[in-house]
């Protein structure tokens, strides 16, 4: 297994649409969520790449500050269906975590999870900011890492 955090601007075309491609197959196809994916964002965010034999197996962005909201925002986090039971969020959240703290200097992340995966988020060390919401008919709860 391989993991790779890259800018928009260094990915490869086949990185970008198997990246894609994972993302709708699994929020827009599995969770049965038409949503406009490619909302212009994704070209100045960092991308992790999950791979293994080549394959884009997780994957998940990072926007600068500012972007979404104040802080550095972790978004788009998703796994292959087919690989789900690795508990492959986990790589990827330790590793986009550790490069947010040492890559980018920051400890403040906020993110838009889905309600259901609250807990999983908070063991990272994000809380809930009271700011629940539907998003595409998903519940969503707004959190924010915020280390002193």
């Amino acid at each position: 297994m391989e993991i790779e955090l890259k800018h928009y601007q260094d990915l490869t075309k086949d990185e970008f649409h198997d990246m894609i491609a994972l993302r709708i197959e699994v929020f827009v196809i599995e969770q049965d969520c038409p949503y406009q994916d490619l909302d212009g964002l994704d070209k100045d965010a960092y991308h992790l790449l999950l791979k293994e034999n080549h394959e884009i197996i997780g994957t998940l962005r990072i926007l600068k500050e500012g972007i979404n909201y104040p802080e550095i925002s972790i978004g788009r986090v998703v796994s292959s269906p087919k690989h789900r039971k690795r508990k492959l969020g986990h790589l990827m959240m330790e590793h986009a975590m550790r490069f947010i703290q040492k890559e980018l200097n920051s400890d403040s992340v906020r993110i838009s999870a889905q309600t259901h995966l609250c807990a999983f988020y908070e063991k990272y060390g994000f809380l809930r900011t009271g700011n629940d919401y539907l998003e595409d008919g998903i519940p969503h709860s707004e959190m924010l890492h915020n280390k002193p």
